[in-house]
Order: structure tokens, then C-alpha cells, then sequence
């Protein structure tokens, strides 16, 4: 049994995977989550800021949100994220379109590079010239 503190209330729980929050207080969250997520839908164009103080959430909270791509910037918001890599602004997550693309491509060959040594058997040059005989 895997037991910890919440993060969040300081309250024990038995602790299975994910954040580190009592099922409670993940439950608050994600009801926070629903009213940030309305909001946003009834007051196009707003702000971080304003979007927190509003519904009474830390701003840092918004952001994490925006990179767990569960937010979404608008196309014309005057917020913007940057891309982990390059820079590059981005509306949600931790990467741009070309980043995430060079990053899959890269774990791609990594992997096909490891099928590919698995696959050449391994002989030694002294086995090359002898002949097999079964018995």
C-alpha cells in the first residue's frame, strides 16, 4: 500500500498514480477546471489573469493546463506560449507542430536503429571457414 500526503490539503490517502492529490481534492480541481473551461467559452478574448481572478484560480494552474493541451489558446489571443525547443509561439502543450514532428522522427530511428542490431547475427571469423557436420 502506497501511502501520502496530498499536495494540496496535507491529508493522507493511499496513493495509486498521477498528481500527487487526494481524490477529493482532484475533485475540486477538476470542478475549477469546468468553470475556468466555461468561462473562457462565455468571455471570448480574456486573459490569464483575468480568467483567474475571475474564477479564483492560480494562474500557474491556467498554464499547466494550456500545456496538458487540456486549453486552448484562440487563434487572435494576445497570450501566447512558446514552444519548449525553438521558441516558436504555440495555442497548447509544450511543443510546436515541427518540434513534435523532428522529436517522433528522432525516437523513430532510435528505435528502428535498436531492431535493426538485434536483428545482424553476431559470427566469428573463425567459424566462417569450417564446415558443419551433424551427427
Amino acid at each position: 500500500m502506497n501511502v501520502r500526503n496530498c499536495r494540496s490539503c496535507g491529508s493522507i490517502f493511499n496513493y495509486v498514480s498521477g498528481p500527487v492529490t487526494c481524490p477529493a481534492c482532484r475533485e475540486k480541481l477538476e470542478k475549477k477546471f469546468q468553470e475556468v473551461k466555461e468561462y473562457i467559452r462565455e468571455n471570448k478574448g480574456v486573459g490569464i489573469a483575468e480568467v483567474a481572478e475571475a474564477c479564483d484560480v492560480d494562474p500557474g494552474q491556467i498554464r499547466q493546463w494550456l500545456r496538458e493541451e487540456r486549453l486552448e489558446l484562440a487563434e487572435d489571443s494576445a497570450i501566447q506560449l512558446a514552444c519548449e525547443s525553438c521558441g516558436r509561439a504555440i495555442r497548447s502543450g509544450r511543443f510546436c507542430e515541427k518540434c513534435n514532428a523532428n522529436m517522433t522522427r528522432n525516437l523513430q530511428d532510435i528505435l528502428n536503429e535498436g531492431r535493426k542490431q538485434q536483428t545482424k547475427p553476431v559470427r566469428n571469423s573463425s567459424d566462417s571457414a569450417k564446415m558443419r557436420f551433424l551427427k
